[in-house]
């Protein structure tokens, strides 16, 4: 009953868009494998999410903004009480923007297991020494970590990492970024496999619009080991705008006001 209150609170507030397409909740419904990319400081998309999740109801859902030893910390009793899980996954210090947003998400579906697919800082550290076919594990061949990408491609992915970093970051560091873009999608693809078999699915994997698109973000991975198996992408926008990629559905939520990321760059030229 709690769980139907809040979803009827989403979908009544002043940031979630308006009803989701019927064609978007039916083919969620029917996918084993649903993607939902967001803007992560957008709270209309994480409104949009958790009514997705609400109508899904998945076995399990994987959080981009979790670690797994975070996610083991999760349990009936704690998640039933925003506060406490809160401070349980010590979200307060993790860098993502406010838990408030997060939160109706898992009490969408309180019964799905929780898993954790976020690169911990020590370990992306570690990758850029070591590599990230060495930091994924000895499956990291299955996951195409141990070839180079096509240079089209590794320049696109390049290119969009200067974009997001205010066209200041120093060439020399953007292969490493784009190293560790690869890695992130391969660790969401992997838990995302891993937790489809132990629960059967449907599972719904909740992140940023860069690893939801379909064209070479985490559903290419996927891929690469389940030719066979559908996996839904959805990409959000803000004001039908952005979210570059290939996604098999786009939905919008009105935009944000936030600071101009990259005033402070321009204030140094």
């Amino acid at each position: 009953m709690r769980c139907l209150a809040l979803i009827a609170a989403i979908l009544a507030g002043p940031a979630f868009a308006g009803p989701l397409p019927s064609g978007v909740m039916d083919r969620a419904a029917t996918a084993p494998v649903i993607i939902i990319g967001e803007v992560h400081d957008n709270p209309g998309h994480h409104d949009a999410q958790a009514a997705i999740v609400a109508h899904v109801r998945p076995a399990a859902i994987v959080f981009e903004m979790l670690t797994a030893e975070q996610a083991a910390r999760v349990t009936p009793q704690n998640r039933n009480d925003k506060e406490m899980l809160a401070d349980v996954l010590g979200w307060a210090d993790s860098g993502w923007p406010d838990f408030d947003m997060y939160y109706p998400i898992f009490a969408a579906a309180p019964d799905a297991a929780v898993h954790g697919a976020a690169v911990p800082r020590d370990a992306a550290r570690a990758a850029m020494q070591a590599g990230i076919a060495e930091s994924f594990g000895d499956d990291a061949a299955d996951y195409g970590l141990t070839t180079a990408l096509p240079p089209d491609l590794q320049a696109a992915q390049e290119d969009l990492q200067q974009q997001a970093h205010c066209n200041a970051m120093p060439p020399e560091m953007l292969p490493i970024m784009v190293d560790l873009q690869r890695l992130r999608d391969a660790v969401l693809a992997r838990e995302t496999l891993k937790a489809l078999a132990v629960t059967g699915g449907p599972v719904v994997v909740i992140t940023g619009n860069g690893h939801a698109r379909a064209d070479w973000g985490v559903p290419a991975y996927i891929a690469g080991l389940r030719p066979d198996l559908e996996v839904f992408t959805i990409g959000q926008q803000e004001d039908g705008t952005g979210t570059p990629g290939d996604f098999d559905a786009l939905i919008s939520s009105p935009a944000v006001e936030r600071p101009d990321p990259c005033l402070q760059f321009r204030s140094k030229g």
